[in-house]
């Protein structure tokens, strides 16, 4: 029986791996964007059981392609404009086989020296490109993690807040804790609040509206605390969103410092798509007011050619974290950990076992150097801008809330209503209608694959772009799929060009 880590074998079915992968790449194209099978369409072509033999890789492998690739929504197609991108690189591949190839599990310093030195040496240079302040980095007595999502940084942030603040008015008032964010802020923060036991009841999620670009107004938050003070409750923690999901929105977060801080809470601020372009002097300055919060995160598997999974978590206070997350059992305990000389990862995050996502960060960042990832992040915002160009060559949609990053977003019908035929006709529910079918086709297509949101009531149609193949000729391409449905939806509707009847499209290309 040959070794299932045998060397030679190894190296030729890896090759035979790098090859499939590198054909899939070529060929991507070629795929239908969003997968157009059936929900169960996998089991009815695998065995019942596995196989009480072995299989050849060769097999198996035809196997991926008959039966794997055809379930597949092609991520990294150059014709993926949902979501946000998660986006992928050489560099982000081959720091991803040294890591699985090492398989170590770096929960404590003494686990692996290597990898928990590399983590936070990585996550200092990435604070540093970030202009992030001093008390952030190991440096300055902050100190980074990376986290498999943004979810878990939230989670390990909202239990340390909780534990600091019910050390000081009791455990028993669990029950009084409020979290803030607004309706624009991830669901990731509900989520989190209810892993980390706080009321339901006591979950806000403030409205953010049109007049404030959906950013969350600081005078708002300032009333909900107000009102959850004067109700006996205690305001806890805030989580400001910079790139929110539907329009990009940035909650200024100076001011909202002022607010939180005046009564104690911690303020995290989630930047899990848009961090990745603050590495850009140009766009730095939306995080401006960082100086204030407690913690910041951005996903580097978003847009910065890292892969999954891959959240870089800072806190100020890493103290904090450890108090909340540690737990030292017997078989743990080593002279370099008790000697208080090390970081030991596994307090700063909800799991012990840990993998080593910083090889492939510190990959990334040393093969393609600070410049040439600047001039990636900045190539995708010229591609948002010739999409925006696109857009406002079409009378039948609109742009009205101001491009932050690399997003063009819509705006609503220029009236509420209008008189047809003596008919008063709601444009909203019309154009929502409008683009719901509009969307639907685009995606049937299989030429491009697109997904929407609801800003002010409104259903818009998303175009992300931040896949690492894109190119220009895929902006137009996607924009003439566009055009070419709606002349069939808008044909369909009876409309006969009436400006009321704009259709609003959201492009987040990123």
């Amino acid at each position: 029986m040959t070794s299932a880590l045998d060397p030679v074998e190894f190296r030729r079915q890896g090759h035979m791996m790098v090859d499939f992968i590198a054909d899939y790449y070529q060929n991507i194209d070629k795929y239908p964007v969003l997968s157009q099978v059936d929900p169960g369409y996998l089991r009815k072509r695998l065995p019942e059981s596995a196989p009480d033999n072995p299989e050849p890789i060769e097999t198996i492998l035809q196997d991926v392609q008959e039966h794997i690739v055809p379930g597949l929504t092609h991520w990294q197609s150059p014709s993926f404009f949902a979501y946000f991108a998660s986006n992928v690189s050489i560099a982000g591949f081959l720091g991803e086989m040294l890591s699985t190839g090492f398989n170590v599990v770096g929960f404590n310093w003494v686990s692996s020296p290597a990898a928990t030195e590399l983590e936070s040496i990585v996550m200092d240079w990435l604070g540093n490109l970030l202009s992030l302040p001093k008390s952030f980095l190991f440096s300055g007595n902050g100190g980074g993690v990376i986290h498999g999502s943004t979810c878990e940084a939230i989670v390990c942030t909202m239990a340390a807040s909780r534990d600091q603040m019910l050390s000081r008015i009791g455990g028993d008032n669990i029950g009084k804790l409020v979290v803030y964010g607004s309706d624009q802020t991830h669901s990731a923060l509900q989520k989190a609040s209810q892993i980390v036991g706080i009321n339901p009841k006591n979950f806000r999620a403030i409205e953010a509206t049109r007049s404030t670009t959906f950013a969350l107004s600081p005078e708002s938050l300032k009333l909900a605390i107000s009102s959850d003070i004067e109700a006996g409750l205690v305001p806890l923690f805030l989580c400001a969103t910079v790139g929110t999901t539907a329009t990009t929105a940035v909650d200024p977060l100076g001011p909202l410092c002022d607010v939180a801080k005046h009564h104690g809470m911690w303020v995290h601020v989630d930047a899990a798509y848009a961090g990745s372009a603050c590495i850009c002097p140009e766009f730095r300055h939306f995080i401006d007011g960082i100086e204030g919060v407690d913690s910041f995160s951005f996903n580097a598997h978003k847009w910065f050619f890292t892969g999954l999974d891959c959240c870089c978590l800072w806190v100020k206070n890493p103290g904090a974290l450890i108090s909340s997350l540690s737990a030292n059992p017997e078989f743990l305990r080593n002279k370099p950990t008790d000697s208080k000389q090390v970081v030991d990862y596994k307090d700063w995050q909800i799991a012990l076992s840990r993998r080593f996502r910083a090889m492939k960060l510190w990959l990334v960042l040393r093969s393609y150097g600070v410049v040439n990832l600047r001039n990636f992040l900045r190539s995708h915002v010229k591609m948002a801008k010739l999409f925006e160009g696109l857009v406002a060559m079409d009378q039948r949609f609109e742009i009205v809330v101001p491009r932050n990053f690399s997003m063009v977003p819509p705006t609503t019908p220029t009236s509420n209503s209008f008189h047809q035929n003596g008919i008063e006709i709601n444009v909203e529910k019309c154009t929502n209608e409008v683009n719901c079918k509009l969307l639907e086709a685009i995606n049937a297509s299989g030429r491009v694959f697109m997904t929407h949101a609801m800003v002010g009531g409104m259903y818009v149609i998303r175009c992300a772009v931040g896949v690492t193949q894109t190119e220009e000729k895929h902006i137009a391409m996607a924009w003439k799929v566009v055009q070419e449905h709606a002349d069939v939806i808008l044909k369909n509707n009876g409309d006969d060009g009436d400006a009321n009847l704009k259709l609003p499209l959201l492009d987040k290309i990123a």
